[in-house]
């Protein structure tokens, strides 16, 4: 099946859009909990057991989870990331993994390989910036999703994404700058989601949804409903939900009717969310992120309609 089908299906059966960013944590308090560090005594070891534990506990409520790589990469903990994706599967989740992968030619292809193949990811992310050369790899795997950095969640994302440009096909290459008349200027996440939008017209598509997809942050709530109105055929992965202090009003406009169209993500507001709360305590660190992914559940729906 198709990653973009089996998410269709995922969030029909739970009701919920909401994916939980696998972040681990362990260099102060209110992270992974002290009481695994000292029981493991292993980085692979101790996230591999923190991850199951939360995938165990909230299986039932959300369709994909979200590992983001620099985290298991920081700690040497790949092996934990591997066994993290299997056990995810087990439990009938979707795995994004949030790499933000791209580069030249046969670069590129082995970076789409070690994606998919070897860690046996559903969907990653992709920064699309260096053109559809480099996007092709990645496209050779049918089945596999894709989120292409469009308007990322970062305050500095402005430095770059929001800049104004447009094409202008008889200037010489060796022009670096151009005085510009009745030219009509975009932004740059404008012209980043009108190429996502063209590269998604060959591609199969199930419920009118193909595999490419955006990745736009829930900071941004006028630039989302910008890009929603540009990619009718894309899901869009929506980062920035709860630490980075976006709300369920802010997401809404990402989706279509009926809920459909985009999955939200929250990483430190969910897995660490005992560290805020005075109903649980550390050893009950699977119960506080249950507790919040039900919270999110009920807000999401009453916005987007579910």
């Amino acid at each position: 099946m198709y990653f973009i089908e089996q998410l269709v299906q995922l969030i029909k059966e739970k009701r919920s859009v909401v994916s939980m960013g696998l972040d681990p944590r362990m260099d102060k308090e209110g992270e992974i909990p002290k009481y695994l560090i000292d029981e493991y005594d292993n980085p692979d070891k101790i996230i591999l057991e923190f991850n199951k534990e939360l995938i165990e506990d909230t299986c039932d409520l959300i369709p994909v989870v979200k590992p983001q790589i620099a985290f298991y990469e920081k700690y040497e903990a790949l092996d934990a990331l591997k066994e993290t994706i299997k056990y995810a599967h087990k439990k009938d989740l979707l795995v994004i993994l949030d790499s933000k992968r791209n580069d030249i030619g046969s670069t590129s292809e082995a970076y789409a390989y070690s994606t998919f193949k070897n860690f046996n990811a559903d969907a990653c992310t992709i920064n699309a910036y260096l053109g559809i050369d480099c996007v092709k790899p990645f496209l050779e795997y049918k089945e596999k999703g894709l989120f292409v950095l469009v308007k990322t969640s970062n305050p500095s994302s402005s430095d770059f994404q929001n800049l104004f440009s447009t094409r202008i096909e008889d200037v010489p290459d060796e022009k670096f700058e151009y005085k510009v008349e009745n030219k009509i200027l975009k932004r740059n996440y404008i012209n980043m989601a009108e190429l996502v939008r063209e590269w998604s017209i060959p591609l199969q598509k199930f419920n009118s949804f193909g595999n490419l997809g955006a990745v736009v942050g829930a900071t941004y709530p006028n630039e989302l409903r910008e890009i929603r109105n540009i990619m009718k055929s894309s899901f869009i992965l929506i980062p920035g939900y709860g630490a980075q202090g976006a709300q369920a009003k802010d997401i809404k406009y990402g989706f279509f009717e009926k809920g459909f169209g985009g999955i939200v993500n929250s990483s430190r507001g969910i897995i660490y969310a005992y560290s805020r709360s005075k109903k649980f305590t550390e050893k009950e660190f699977t119960k506080a992120a249950r507790d919040e992914i039900i919270d999110m559940n009920q807000k999401i729906n009453k916005e987007i309609g579910i």
